[in-house]
This record gives structure tokens, C-alpha cells and sequence, in this order.
């Protein structure tokens, strides 16, 4: 992509305007902490106060917007912490340039390294850096200093209070990642119905993973709905690929397609009524169509061999899913005839043991410092995106802080705070949101400051008018960054119309500044990139040794039934997931990027993806027919898992330095093992087409006669 069209898609990106889900009780509730606390500081204390603690309040209640499991209250708490101290040790180099400069500059950096730990760390830091700037240009003495800490640190208590005590639809969050999971499954079923080998975006999946992650305090109080399909929904799929694959599962064409049709829109309706009942907290409440399908047909079972049992094993799932989700369950079908089978009343010892209430442990805010401490070691080096992030963002805010401070404008310090919170560790995110930054400050600076020209507010009119512009921000949070801006300017404006300042000087600094901020954010990322698209191929090759792995470890429990441990497998499959999704964000940001990568071609690319996907599908699919642990070793499955797990570092490493793959052991085992079973078994099957996929893979990065004169040299 060229500057040209990469500035055209930012642009497009930073302007546009998404349709998003609105929470108006939500976003009531964070404008009320920010009026509970400007309120009664304005009335009893001074302007000055009002307007620091409202900056609290506001950074306080955007962090518990964001897209984090821990508990909102704990966010708003820990917002209140760093905010409180950033602002006390701001304030107590103000009096001197060069030692407040210096300051800025050190927070930064580790505000910047934040982003190893997450997003929401990364932008929790980043509110602390803007309010540092904010609130120390009001003069104080060293008492003030800690009473305007102290009262931001009140604006983020208020916002835990008034959750713990306005809950409003609790486990909200969690509710919908379990049931966005559950309904991308019935998307599959459905999808699969037409598509044999559809694929399967895992990311919902994933997210449910994440939101199933619980402290100790919020596993004691997990509603029941929440502990067990989420277990359900992760063996359901790789049964919904295995009965609808034309090659393990049910015949292409004929009676058994269409009753495995049936089957799969059967089963995506019950998914979507327990997805519906999560999501609303109520108890399921089956299609009587949907139970009629998943029960035995009259004429017997229509179904043969693998997809027979991949069968059973579907309508065993799905009414685990059923009865873990809720009590009672509601049903609305005539009575079953004597002798027939329902959904669901046939465990086959695959659930009700108990692991409904099983957990993933989310560790507390004080072990997780040294999580935190080690991901800052890992990315604290110069070849880390997170450490050239860090490193850019500070320089970038003290050049900002220095000319803000020379201009003749005033409020200096608006061009730091928005190259800060404009800046992101990717090209794209950074230019999109610049641009989105100036064109909503533009509008919203030039709105309320058209208000305030016309109507001349007093400081309790525009007290109540910052309030109302952070609900409305609260409240279109995620349409897109350029309402977010405009919302923000305009608060700023009457937030500091509090204090007396004039609109037509805030008008004009507002604008000016904020271009030099985004201009400088913009001409950092130019000057000093860290280009995604130079790490394609080490994420391709992440991804190949990781679903490879997965790859042995499935084909280890076929070599050796009574030595198969599903925890081996169940971690080499959520490691494939990590590496596709790694791999998917990298591709995604490489999109944006002005950059060629001279080693792989948008074609080379396309395939090599396509060929991974479907390794991982053989995969899935040999997964769902593991032996049982007195079944008969496989001799072929363990020699061809054995030459594949050999394969692979040299085939990770042959990707990354642009060499051909060779899968000369892997493709040998197979053909011996074919041999000896006659192309008989599912296991074999699969391997199969496991071997098509990796040739796939080795045809899409065959390297041209460059390639291969480079590699000759080498050797």
C-alpha cells in the first residue's frame, strides 16, 4: 500500500461512524459520578476544584467502558490510584520546567511500556499522563497539591460506588461473550449445512475463555448459567465439523447428507436458545421442532460409521448444554412417543460430574504484579513494538510539551495530552485516530464554543453542560473515535468555561494545538515506525508450529490410547488458536501499512493462510474421533506423528528465511502407514489430509529462482 492510499484509509477509517449497541443506563451512571462530584465541590469549594475532580471522575468512569473482565468496580479503583498519584508528583514539579519536562517524559515511557500488559493497562496509563498535564495547570501550593489529588482519586471512589450500588444487568459482560460463542456455533451448524468445510472464526470461543477467567471473590458469586457450556460448546464444534465433513462424516449426497442437514439445523436452534437464554438470564426454551429432529428417526438410525457416532455424540452435548444452562427448562413439543429419545437425557458420562463448576483462575491485583513485572521485562527491548511505542510516545510528548509552552496560545498542554492519547503502538490505529482527533475537535470546539458565545453560561450552566456531553460520550463510546472527540472537546470547553476562561481563547488554542499534537503523533510514526508487515512470515511460521503441534498431539492419542492426555491436547489447540489470532492481527494491521514485504506477496499470503486453516480443520476433525483409552494403539499414527513433530523446526525456520518446505518424513510415514491399514480409519483419513494441507502450505511459499539461488548460497 502506498502513503497515499494508506492516508486515504485512515481517513476513512478515523472518520467513519459505526453502528454500535447503546447502554443509556450504563452511560447515566458515569455522567451522575461526574455530577456528584463536580456538584457539591462547586457549590462548597471553588471552580478550580470542581474542574480537577471532574478530570478524575471522567477518567475514572471511561475505564470501566472498556473491554475487561475484572470487575468495574476494581478498574475504577485502580484508575483513581494512578490518577491520584500521577497528579500529586506532576504538581510538585510544576514549579520548575525542566524538572516537570523530565518527569513527563519518565511516565510516559512507562505509561508507553504499559501495553504489554493489555489494552486496558496501556490506556489506564494513558489517562494518567493527560490528567497529569491537565490538572497542574492550576496553581496550588504543596497541601493543594495533595487536597486536588485526593479529590481526583474521589472522582474514580464515586464511580466504584455508584456501580457496587447501581449494578445494572450484572455479568453482562460475561453473559455475552458465552453467548456470542454460543451463537457463532449455531452460525457454523448453519453455515455447515452448505458448506461442508466452512470455516470457523474461533475468536468468540476465545473470548468466552477469557471472561470464564474469574478471581475467587467472583467465582463465589458466578451465576449457575455461566459454568458449564462454554465446556459444552468447545467439544460441540469439532462434532459439528465431523458430521458435516464428506469425507469422515455423513455421505456427500443422499439420505445420510440430508439427515445430517437436519441435524446441524437442529442443533444451531438449540445453541441459539441457550445463547438467548445466557444472554437474558431466563431458562431455555427448546424449538419443539429442533427436539423432535435430535431424537432416533422410526426407520432407525439413517446414519453409518463415524457420522453415526459423531451423531450421538452431538445430541449427548447439546443436552449437556441444556441442563447446565438453566433450571427448570422449558419445552413446548407434544409427548414423546413410548421408546423415543429427547435431546439431552442420555449423558454418556460426558458431563454432570461436577466440572460445570470448575473455574480458570483470574489472579487478584496483587499477584498480578509480577505478571505484570515480567511482561514488561519480555517487551523492554529495542526489536518490541510495546518498547518502540514507549520510546516514541515520550519523546513525542516532550517535543509537544516543549513547543505547547513556547507557542503564545496558552493551554500549552493540549498538543502533548492529544499526541498521547492519540497514539498507539500500530500505524493505523495511531493515523486514524489522529485524524479523527483533529476533525472531532474541530466540530465539537466549534459548537460549544458557538454556545458559549451566544449564551454566555454561568458556571453551574456549564458545569451542567460538561456533564451532558460526557453522557452523550459515554453513550456513543463505540460508534467511533471521532464522535468520542467531538463529545470530548466540547466538555473541555464547559468544563473549563467552570473555571472563567474565555471561549474565543479556548477555541483558537483548542484547534491549534491539537493539529500540532496530531501532527507530531503522525510524523513520529513515520520517522520511527514499527511496521507489522516485516513480521508476517514469523507469525506465519508461529502459526505452522503451533497447529502442528496440535497436529501431534492429536495423533499421539491415536499412537498410544491409554497414555492420551486431554489436557495435552486441549493446550495445543488453544496455543493454535493464540498463533491465528496473532497471525490475523498482524495481516490485518500490515493492510494499513505504506510497506511492501518484499518476502511474501498478497497472493503467497492468501494461500498460505488458507492451507494453515485447513490443517488445523484435519485436524479438529480427527479430534473429534479420539479412541477410547482401551482401544488398540496405532503404530502408523505414532510414526507419522514422530516424523512430523521432526519436521517442523526445520519448516518454521525454512518459512521465515523464504526456503521450500520439505515434508519428505512426514509424507513417507503416511504412505507407510496407508499401506499397512489399507486407507482405512478415521485417524489415516485425516492424516491424509492433514499431508494435502502441508503440501498446500509448501506450494504457496515455494520460493521463485531468487528463492532458491539465495538458499543455494547459503548452503
Amino acid at each position: 500500500m502506498t502513503w497515499s492510499s494508506a492516508l486515504r484509509e485512515s481517513v476513512r477509517t478515523g472518520l467513519t461512524v459505526e453502528r454500535a449497541e447503546l447502554t443509556p443506563l450504563v452511560a447515566l451512571r458515569g455522567a451522575a459520578g461526574v455530577a456528584i462530584v463536580v456538584g457539591p465541590l462547586l457549590w462548597l469549594g471553588s471552580p478550580a476544584m470542581a474542574v480537577s475532580s471532574a478530570f478524575g471522575a471522567f477518567a475514572a468512569g471511561l475505564a470501566t467502558f472498556q473491554r475487561s473482565w475484572r470487575p468495574r468496580p476494581v478498574l475504577a479503583l485502580a484508575v483513581a490510584a494512578g490518577l491520584g498519584v500521577s497528579t500529586f508528583l506532576g504538581y510538585l514539579a510544576a514549579a520548575d520546567h525542566v524538572l516537570f519536562a523530565t518527569l513527563l517524559t519518565v511516565w510516559t515511557l512507562l505509561a508507553g511500556m504499559a501495553w504489554a500488559v493489555g489494552p486496558v493497562s496501556g490506556l489506564v496509563a494513558t489517562q494518567t499522563i493527560a490528567v497529569m498535564l491537565v490538572t497542574v495547570t492550576l496553581p496550588t501550593s504543596v497541601l493543594g497539591a495533595l487536597q486536588h489529588a485526593g479529590l481526583i482519586a474521589l472522582g474514580g471512589l464515586v464511580q466504584a460506588a455508584l456501580i457496587v450500588l447501581l449494578p445494572i444487568r450484572p455479568w453482562g459482560a460475561q453473559r455475552d461473550a458465552l453467548a456470542d460463542a454460543l451463537a457463532a456455533e449455531a452460525d457454523y451448524a448453519r453455515r455447515l449445512r452448505h458448506d461442508p468445510v466452512a470455516p470457523f472464526d474461533p475468536q468468540p470461543l476465545m473470548d468466552a475463555r477469557e471472561a470464564a477467567e474469574l478471581t475467587p471473590r467472583q467465582a463465589r458469586n458466578r451465576p449457575r448459567q455461566l459454568g458449564g457450556p462454554r465446556g459444552v460448546a468447545e467439544r460441540i464444534r469439532p462434532v459439528l465439523a465431523s458430521i458435516a465433513d464428506p469425507v469422515l462424516g455423513a455421505a456427500p449426497e443422499g439420505p445420510e447428507r440430508d439427515r445430517a442437514r437436519d441435524l446441524l439445523g437442529a442443533a444451531a436452534s438449540v445453541l441459539d436458545a441457550v445463547a438467548r437464554a445466557i444472554r437474558r438470564g431466563k431458562p431455555v426454551r427448546l424449538p419443539p421442532e429442533a427436539v423432535e429432529t435430535l431424537q432416533v428417526p422410526a426407520s432407525g438410525p439413517m446414519l453409518k460409521g463415524p457420522a453415526r457416532r459423531s451423531a450421538y455424540r452431538l445430541i449427548a452435548l447439546l443436552g449437556d448444554a441444556v441442563e447446565a444452562t438453566d433450571e427448570p427448562v422449558h419445552t413446548s413439543p407434544p409427548p414423546a412417543p413410548a421408546g423415543t429419545e429427547r435431546a439431552g437425557t442420555e449423558r454418556n458420562g460426558t458431563k454432570r460430574n461436577g466440572t460445570e463448576h470448575k473455574h480458570l483462575l483470574r489472579p487478584s491485583v496483587p499477584r498480578l504484579v509480577p505478571v505484570a513485572l515480567r511482561a514488561l521485562r519480555r517487551e523492554a527491548r529495542w526489536s518490541s513494538p510495546v518498547g518502540r511505542h514507549a520510546v516514541r510516545v515520550s519523546v513525542v510528548v516532550l517535543i509537544g510539551y516543549v513547543l505547547g509552552t513556547a507557542l503564545p496560545l496558552g493551554h500549552g498542554y493540549w498538543a502533548p495530552m492529544t499526541s498521547v492519547m492519540v497514539m498507539r503502538p500500530d500505524f493505523g490505529q495511531t493515523y486514524a485516530r489522529g485524524i479523527a482527533r483533529f476533525a472531532g475537535t474541530v466540530v465539537g470546539v466549534l459548537i460549544a464554543g458557538g454556545l458559549v458565545a451566544f449564551t454566555h453560561p454561568g458556571p453551574w450552566v456549564n458545569a451542567g453542560l460538561a456533564v451532558l456531553c460526557l453522557g452523550l460520550m459515554y453513550l456513543l463510546l463505540n460508534t467511533g473515535y471521532g464522535v468520542v472527540s467531538v463529545c470530548i472537546a466540547a466538555y473541555v470547553v464547559f468544563l473549563l468555561g467552570i473555571a472563567g476562561e474565555g471561549w474565543t481563547q479556548t477555541v483558537q488554542a483548542r484547534v491549534a494545538l491539537t493539529l500540532l499534537g496530531g501532527l507530531l503523533a503522525m510524523a513520529a510514526y513515520a520517522l520511527f515506525p514499527a511496521w507489522e508487515t516485516p513480521r508476517l512470515r514469523d507469525r506465519l511460521a508461529d502459526w505452522l508450529t503451533a497447529n502442528g503441534r496440535y497436529a501431534v498431539a492429536v495423533l499421539a492419542a491415536f499412537g498410544d490410547p491409554a497414555e492420551r492426555r486431554a489436557r495435552r491436547v486441549r493446550e495445543a489447540l488453544l496455543d493454535a488458536r493464540a498463533a491465528r489470532t496473532a497471525w490475523e492481527d498482524t495481516a490485518a494491521r500490515a493492510l494499513t501499512e505504506p510497506v511492501r514485504h518484499r518476502g511474501i506477496s498478497r497472493t503467497k499470503e492468501r494461500a498460505a493462510e488458507a492451507a494453515l486453516t485447513t490443517l488445523g480443520r484435519a485436524t479438529l476433525l480427527m479430534e473429534a474421533h479420539l479412541p477410547d483409552r482401551d482401544a488398540e494403539p496405532s503404530k502408523g499414527a505414532a510414526a507419522f506423528a514422530t516424523a512430523l513433530q521432526d519436521a517442523l523446526p526445520a519448516a518454521a525456520l525454512a518459512v521465515r528465511d523464504r526456503t521450500a518446505l520439505d515434508w519428505t518424513a512426514p509424507r513417507a510415514a503416511l504412505t507407510t502407514w496407508q499401506a499397512e491399514t489399507g486407507d482405512e480409519g478415521v485417524a489415516v483419513r485425516g492424516a491424509d489430509l492433514l499431508m494435502d494441507a502441508l503440501d498446500e502450505l509448501a506450494e504457496a511459499l515455494s520460493p521463485g529462482p531468487g528463492g532458491r539461488n539465495r538458499a543455494a548460497r547459503r548452503a
